[in-house]
């Protein structure tokens, strides 16, 4: 239903995008993920026919963004990272609006708006309160209802939740899962990594305009090094002592000199948790937390791209590893 094939994009001497490929498939949230600037934003704006790629196609429901825009933007449902509601209208007009320009007749779009209303918790309003008195979280989840008035089959989601109250992230991502139980592809972006985690069938992590890792969040995770010590720290002299101490005894180690965090590969899990304590107490190090874990789609952002998400990419770094594509462990977790 999403499918991109060798997109290129460049701006200038930056190299945007450089030969992405991926396929989407129906009744599924494919997750996108990556450090700021690494391309994820170029790529929704070529699949919305906002962008011209430079080289290669894409598709919407099997049509192509480049020489069919006008059946491919009917196939799609876009929210994009800041809400775009028009402020003289009400909620509900602006919903029975979008339905309208899709098509639909006045009734059914309206009736359509009011369902959607009521499940984003927006039908409490005033009927004639203007959408632009809306608190932020109120336009955000206007925005998004408008993203799913027309039931269109594939559904693009950049940063659904910025901005969003707990309740409301949840209400979204209620949304989300059930647009893909009835059959909807969702192209998901987000800087929520456990959001990426509750949602996702697949994860892409795109990086210098590249597509660097692809496969199933349980898969993705067991390919960062399995269980991980995290260690906190009191003096900021401690972190690159205990650094050292940990690289001695052969512990791959990432550190946050700012929190005073440092997290550590344990692959022998409680021998490998004793044995940092231990090189830690002949350093006479002071440690004010430790803790055991299995790894996180965090863990994934630093061995697969060098830097946590929300990390700006540097510009003209499009060279870089080759995709990985993971496979799901022959016994993963039946997820809910």
């Amino acid at each position: 239903m999403i499918s991109l094939q060798s997109i290129t994009k460049s701006f200038g001497t930056f190299q945007a995008l450089d030969g992405v490929n991926l396929e989407v498939p129906a009744g599924t949230v494919q997750g996108l993920l990556g450090p700021n600037g690494a391309g994820k934003t170029t790529t929704v704006r070529v699949l919305t026919t906002l962008l011209e790629p430079d080289g290669g196609d894409a598709s919407i429901a099997g049509h192509s963004v480049r020489t069919q825009g006008d059946a491919a933007r009917r196939s799609l449902g876009v929210s994009g990272q800041y809400a775009a509601v028009d402020d003289k209208l009400t909620g509900l007009e602006n919903l029975t609006l979008v339905g309208q320009l899709y098509g639909m007749r006045r009734r059914a779009a309206k009736a359509r708006a009011q369902e959607l209303l009521e499940h984003f918790r927006l039908d409490g309003v005033p009927m004639g309160q203007r959408a632009g008195s809306y608190s932020g979280g109120m336009r955000r989840r206007l925005d998004l209802a408008g993203a799913l008035v027309a039931r269109p089959p594939v559904v693009i989601l950049d940063e659904p939740t910025t901005g969003l109250d707990p309740r409301g992230r949840r209400d979204t991502w209620d949304a989300i899962s059930a647009l893909a139980e009835d059959g909807t592809a969702v192209l998901l972006t987000t800087q929520y990594l456990e959001e990426a985690d509750e949602l996702a069938d697949s994860i892409a992590v795109i990086d210098g305009g590249r597509i660097v890792a692809e496969g199933t969040p349980a898969a993705l995770k067991a390919q960062a090094g399995g269980s991980h010590i995290d260690l906190a720290f009191e003096l900021s002299d401690a972190v690159p002592a205990a650094r050292a101490a940990l690289s001695r005894i052969g512990l791959e180690v990432t550190a946050d000199d700012l929190s005073l965090r440092l997290s550590a590969t344990a692959p022998r899990r409680q021998e490998s948790l004793q044995a940092a304590l231990n090189a830690l107490a002949e350093a006479q190090i002071e440690v004010v937390e430790a803790s055991l874990r299995q790894p996180t789609l965090d863990d994934v952002f630093l061995k697969i791209t060098q830097r946590p998400a929300g990390v700006r990419a540097v510009e003209g770094s499009a060279t870089g590893p080759s995709t990985q594509h993971f496979d799901a462990p022959a016994r993963e977790e039946a997820r809910p």
